[in-house]
This record gives structure tokens, C-alpha cells and sequence, in this order.
């Protein structure tokens, strides 16, 4: 019994090292100066922030990280209220009609957002929503609201109906049994909604890419990408630009993580 938990203590740090590594060699590369030409996964000679202070001045990082926090927090807030709205009918009211639409749901989560990227852009483009708040908040929220109601609705399966019941003998209409009762217990569920969903729209780059295609407005990962040209790149700036960019994420994440798993958990259970 020793020697398989030792097996299983050795396969977690081995696979701990290997999700470490990636971050520290962005670490090394952002605190070397230019001059210095060693190995990435050697330490730096000298440590230089000047990586650091050409990302906010080139780049714009800071600026870049609020155009991101606006779109990130806009878009998971209507990600968390639409599916959860969303998925309380589709949980709550069996029938062959609700039953479609959760398997359309699924199916949606199936396709590869790349393979709708031309007709998408070019319905943005006639609508005026390129490079704007509301046309890439539009497009990140129709693409991750699959999800948030394919968790929300599982979750929502998991809660007795007993308490529905209870409530509308009470005199609640179903908005304010949704409102009162079953809203306070889906934190679980929603903090996960908010890590999954804020997470990739915060390191989103390919609908940025193409919608956001004014300078100003830009997301963290085009300030991040334009230091890597294709006749120059600058990775040492690039590197503390990403380092820049990973805090609030980490942040959040720290915030949130008691409920994470308990949600993750919760939402598969079905």
C-alpha cells in the first residue's frame, strides 16, 4: 500500500513539473536582458525588468487587460444569468420538446467554432459590429452559452423538485421559485461557469483576431502577438506581457477554486 501511494506521489509531481515548466521558462525569458543569448532554461545572468516596461509602453499591456477585463466580464455575466435562465425550464419541464433542444445544445458544443469563421465575420462586418465591444461580446457569449446551459441544466436535474413544489404551494410563480430558491444554490455550478468560461474568452484569440481589427481596441493576446512579427520578434517582452496578462486569471481562479470542483462534479453527475 506504501509503494502504490509512493507511485502515485511520484506521477503527481512528475506531472505537476511538466504544467510548471512552460511558466518558468516564460519567467526566465522575461527577466533576461536582450544581450543576454543563454539558454531559455537557464536563469539570467542579470535580471532585467525592461521586458516589462516595454510591454506596457509598446504594447500597451495595461490598456490591453482592460479592454479585455470589459469584454471578459460583460460576456461571463450574461454567459452565467442566460444559461442558467436557460437551462431551469429545460431541467425542470420534461418533454420531447426540451428534450431536442438540450441534445441541439450539445450538438452546438460539437462543432468547431474555426469552420463558421468566414460567414461570422462577414455577417459582423454588415451588421457594424467589427471592432467593437458589442460584436466580439456578442460572438464570445453565443459560442460559450452551450456550455454554461449544459452545466447549469445538469445541475439543476440534481436539485429535488420537492423544493419547487414547496415554494409554489407557497404562492411563488416559477420566476421567483427560480429567483429565491433555486439561484442561491447554484454557486457550485456558477463558479465554474465563470473559471471555464472567463478563461477562454480572456485567452481568446481567434475571433479577436478578425473581429477586433482596429488598433484601439485590442484584447491581451493580440498585445501579446504583436511582438512576434514575421521578420522580428521581441519574446522577451512577449513573455512579461503574458506574465502581465496571466495574474487576473490566477486571481479569479484562486477566488473560486472551493467550488470549482464540487461544480465540475455536480454538473458531470448526470
Amino acid at each position: 500500500m506504501k509503494a502504490k501511494s509512493a507511485v502515485y506521489n511520484v506521477l503527481a509531481i512528475l506531472v505537476s513539473a511538466l504544467h510548471f515548466i512552460p511558466f518558468y521558462i516564460v519567467v526566465m525569458v522575461a527577466l533576461k536582458p536582450k544581450t543576454d543569448m543563454s539558454s531559455r532554461w537557464l536563469p539570467p545572468e542579470s535580471i532585467d525588468f525592461g521586458n516589462f516596461t516595454t510591454a506596457i509602453s509598446r504594447a500597451k499591456i495595461l490598456n490591453a487587460m482592460r479592454d479585455s477585463a470589459i469584454i471578459t466580464v460583460i460576456a461571463v455575466l450574461a454567459v452565467a444569468i442566460l444559461g442558467a435562465m436557460a437551462a431551469y425550464p429545460l431541467a425542470r419541464m420534461k418533454n420531447r420538446f426540451n428534450s431536442l433542444i438540450l441534445k441541439l445544445v450539445l450538438g452546438v458544443m460539437m462543432i468547431p467554432p474555426l469552420s463558421m469563421l468566414v460567414p461570422l465575420v462577414t455577417m459582423m462586418s454588415r451588421i457594424g459590429g467589427v471592432s467593437t465591444y458589442w460584436g466580439i461580446i456578442s460572438v464570445l457569449v453565443a459560442f460559450q452559452l452551450p456550455l454554461s446551459i449544459f452545466m447549469y441544466a445538469n445541475f439543476i436535474e440534481a436539485i429535488p423538485r420537492e423544493l419547487d413544489e414547496a415554494a409554489s404551494i407557497d404562492g411563488c410563480s416559477k420566476f421567483m421559485i427560480f429567483y429565491r430558491i433555486i439561484l442561491p444554490l447554484l454557486k457550485p455550478v456558477t463558479a465554474t461557469v465563470i473559471i471555464l468560461t472567463g478563461v477562454f474568452i480572456w485567452n481568446d484569440y481567434q475571433f479577436s483576431l478578425y473581429i477586433l481589427q482596429s488598433s484601439r481596441l485590442r484584447t491581451v493576446t493580440l498585445a501579446v502577438a504583436a511582438f512576434c512579427g514575421q521578420s522580428s520578434a521581441n519574446f522577451g517582452a512577449a513573455a512579461a506581457a503574458a506574465l502581465l496578462a496571466v495574474v487576473p486569471v490566477v486571481v479569479v481562479y484562486l477566488a473560486l477554486q472551493k467550488y470549482f470542483v464540487k461544480g465540475m462534479i455536480d454538473s458531470a453527475g448526470k
